[in-house]
This record gives structure tokens, C-alpha cells and sequence, in this order.
């Protein structure tokens, strides 16, 4: 959830809770999500009678299911981020040389978004695709723009969702977090070491605009198995970081 509105609308937000209900459940009849929601049919019924008639939700085969027409202001979305068109090619070229997983992640109301992903061809499958969110701080991804970020942000950031563990390597304590931290902004890259996803390592480099604001980051990740010894010390970050060092002046003067 984003900044408390001074004055929120109750029909707006249950909408939304109506669609995330929808997305969890992955498809669902009104008595179920009514069910799940804690929220009287007949509310859930006009809810999704509506989105419906609006063409957001489409029913199939007895189940409500969240409609593709979302695909339109997503698409919206990603295209007013200057750095999605400039940061794809070298993510594409990333996968393809590597033949390893490549991202590229936004921060976005503190939570981290993807908004590219390349595949080599031996990129493992995850848990994420385009338009997935994640805690910042169970990424290398995510700490790589933490550690660009003022540390009243971090706070901020924290303080509005916490620490989750996610796996038993996540980082879940404050101090330890800002260490981190620290590390990355002295060596350039952030390192996920099976922090959001068991099995998975993964290297990342922050991308920062002209006046050092951090714009996003971009990573590399493929399995513990591969990634290990001097490929993963030092060969993947020199490539993440060039990478995302061409994407810095492409950004600058493109």
C-alpha cells in the first residue's frame, strides 16, 4: 500500500481489494472470494459485475478472472519510464551472452518492480515476471538501489513494510541491512545470495541518472551450482556492471 490518502474514497479501495483477492486466488467464484474476503456476495457481486461491464474482469467458465485489458496501462506505465526503452537492449545482450537470467528493477512506492526480463539459454524459471513486486531489501536488486537511496528514505521505506523474511538468508535486521549497505556502495554491486528465492544467486548494479539519483537497477541470476567461485566473484559483476554503466550514459545523452 502507498501514502495514506487525506480523504479515501471506500469504493475505490474495495475495488482493489476485490482485484488483488481475484489475483491471489487466480481465478474464483463470487461465494469463494466472498469467502476469502471476509465481504457479503452481494458486495462482491457488484464489484464484479462492474469490472466486468468495464471490461477488467472477464468470467470464464463460472470463475472471475482479472482481465488483460490491465496489459493496456501497464504497457502505459513501463513506456513513461525512460529507462525501460534505454536499459533493454543491455539487458537482452546480458541474457544472451551470460545465457543466464537478466532483470531490470524500479523502485516504485518502496517496493521494487520488474519491468524487463531477459532469458539466456539457460536461465532458470522464477517466481517473478514483469510487473512482479518485491521487498527491496531480499534482492540484490533491490539493495543495490538502497544503498543509493538516502538513508531517511531507507528508514521510510522500512518503516512502511518491515523486514519479511522470505528465505532463511533474507536480511531482517536493521543494522545488519545498513552494513550491507554500505558494502555495496563501496564495491559498486549488491550480491542476493538465496535472500528472496532458495537455490538462486544473483549480482546486481545500481543504475544512477547524471546527478547520482538512482533510476533502477539491473542484475544477472542463475543457480547456486553455477554461480560460484570466480564466475561469480568477479566475471558476472564486471558484466552487470558494464552494462549498466552504458545504460548510465545512454540515459545522459541519449
Amino acid at each position: 500500500m502507498g501514502q495514506n490518502a487525506r480523504n479515501p474514497v471506500k469504493a475505490t479501495e474495495m475495488t482493489f481489494v476485490v482485484l488483488d483477492g481475484l489475483k491471489e486466488l487466480n481465478g474464483v467464484g463470487v461465494t469463494e472470494l466472498a469467502a476469502h474476503l471476509d465481504i457479503p456476495k452481494s458486495t462482491v457481486h457488484s464489484y464484479l459485475s462492474t469490472l466486468e461491464q468495464e471490461e477488467f474482469v472477464v468470467k470464464e467458465d463460472g470463475a472471475y478472472h482479472v482481465g488483460v485489458r490491465f496489459l493496456e496501462y501497464g504497457a502505459h506505465a513501463r513506456k513513461r519510464k525512460d529507462i525501460y526503452e534505454i536499459a533493454k537492449p543491455e539487458i537482452d545482450r546480458l541474457a544472451e551472452e551470460t545465457g543466464n537470467l537478466s532483470n531490470l528493477l524500479i523502485e516504485e512506492h518502496g517496493r521494487g518492480v520488474y519491468l524487463h526480463r531477459g532469458e539466456g539459454n539457460r536461465a532458470i524459471q522464477v517466481n517473478a515476471q514483469v510487473g512482479t513486486r518485491v521487498y527491496l531489501h531480499s534482492t540484490a536488486l533491490g539493495k543495490a538501489i538502497l544503498a543509493n537511496l538516502s538513508e531517511e528514505t531507507v528508514d521510510g521505506i522500512i518503516d512502511r513494510h518491515g523486514l519479511p523474511r522470505i528465505t532463511p538468508n533474507t536480511i531482517t535486521d536493521r543494522d545488519e541491512l545498513a552494513e550491507e549497505l554500505g558494502t555495496i556502495r563501496e564495491r559498486g554491486y549488491a550480491i542476493d545470495d538465496e535472500e528472496r528465492v532458495e537455490g538462486l544467486r544473483c549480482i546486481s548494479a545500481p543504475v544512477l541518472s547524471n546527478t547520482d539519483t538512482v533510476v533502477g537497477s539491473i542484475s544477472v541470476s542463475g543457480p547456486t551450482h553455477r554461480f560460484k567461485g570466480e564466475y561469480f566473484i568477479e566475471d558476472i559483476p564486471g558484466k552487470v556492471m558494464e552494462a549498466a554503466n552504458v545504460i548510465e550514459l545512454n540515459l545522459t545523452y541519449s
